[in-house]
């Protein structure tokens, strides 16, 4: 028996007496009060508040580099809040109007919460739902977690997995999945030369993606050693270690002079979605799927340059079974981009490697 499946039964065993008490109480979980100040403390167990909840009880989760940008500072929080939106769990309770969830099944969910059934989620947008919640507000980064609209945001595996396949399950629930959505807007393909602006995790998930796309070339913008191995491996053809201007001139070196067919922007600066359009060769795609701050496009630049742009918060939810039955069948192994694993309640010291860049994901386990 794995440590997930004796997990479990410990689980089952304890559930009568949490029913009992309706699962009042609190547990501990990562709250950022502060730039830098992220704490491990006391909040209240979730509990089903409508009925097409489900309540979870965390496996894995982690430090997204999305998180990053208010406890930086650059992103500005109201009071203390709660962290964290990638998770995969045992689902330990729903609602009475969830119909396809069932407790006791190991699943994995979007960021975003969604009916799955609204005109915007059938056009394969479901992180613009018309129902569309953000599961950030609910804070993975604890040992429970609320998940509204559960028959539509969560996907259940098979079985419950084996220990070694979770840290890629939970890549499904953001990176992969973000970096699957960047390289299909970007238009990844047979035949294709895909740079990719961006040296993160969902940059690195987007060249593994871009790779299964079957795209001809793909190139690794980093000047990170470790990140570039990764790259590799992930199938990464080329590395390009400038940026900015002698980033997009090296592009177009590499290309004929004419720049990438696709484009992969994964940071959200100024520079890095500048340089993912002028990287693009005219009738290319740029798919763009850093949270932007301070992005300001010139209109007549974009004009001239003539190439499509498709991105944002990714439809997660539309690519989780096929992620999910690529990593069950072992064909990829989205999970190698957690190259620190620490415990739950050293979830600061997660956030600050991240920080420091002393790792490129955290994983944490409860």
């Amino acid at each position: 028996m794995s440590k997930t499946e004796e997990k479990v039964v410990s689980e089952a065993e304890t559930e009568s007496s949490v029913a009992k008490r309706g699962r009042r109480g609190t547990m501990r979980g990562a709250v950022l009060h502060a730039p830098g100040d992220v704490r491990f403390e006391e909040r209240s167990i979730p509990t089903i508040q409508e009925p097409t909840d489900a309540i979870l009880r965390i496996s894995a989760t982690c430090v997204c580099g999305s998180d990053l940008w208010p406890y930086r500072g650059i992103q500005a929080i109201s009071g203390p809040t709660p962290m964290g939106h990638e998770y995969c769990g045992i689902v330990e309770e729903v609602g009475s109007a969830v119909r396809k969830i069932k407790p006791g099944q190991f699943v994995v969910g979007s960021f975003f919460a969604s009916d799955n059934t609204c005109a915007i989620c059938q056009a394969g947008f479901q992180s613009r739902c018309v129902q569309a919640q953000p599961l950030g507000a609910e804070g993975a980064q604890a040992p429970f977690l609320r998940v509204p609209l559960a028959d539509g945001t969560l996907v259940a595996t098979p079985d419950i997995p084996p220990d070694d396949l979770v840290p890629s399950l939970l890549a499904a629930s953001d990176v992969l999945g973000t970096g699957w959505f960047a390289a299909d807007a970007a238009a990844a393909g047979p035949g294709k030369t895909v740079a990719v602006v961006g040296d993160g995790a969902v940059g690195l998930l987007g060249i593994l993606s871009a790779q299964q796309m079957g795209a001809e070339r793909i190139i690794a913008m980093s000047r990170h050693e470790t990140r570039q191995r990764l790259a590799r491996e992930f199938g990464a053809t080329d590395i390009v270690t400038e940026r900015g201007d002698e980033g997009v001139a090296r592009i177009k070196d590499m290309t004929d002079g004419l720049g990438a067919h696709s484009v992969i922007e994964a940071v959200g600066t100024q520079e890095s979605m500048m340089q993912a359009i002028r990287s693009t060769r005219p009738g290319g795609h740029v798919g763009f799927v850093g949270v932007t701050h301070g992005v300001q496009l010139p209109g007549m630049e974009l004009f001239f340059a003539e190439v499509h742009l498709l991105g944002g918060p990714a439809p997660v939810r539309g690519y989780l079974p096929e992620l999910i039955d690529l990593i069950w069948k072992r064909k990829i192994n989205p999970g190698k981009v957690f190259d620190l694993t620490l415990p739950l309640d050293q979830v600061a010291e997660g956030y600050r490697a991240m920080d420091q860049r002393r790792a490129i994901k955290t994983l944490l386990l409860p």
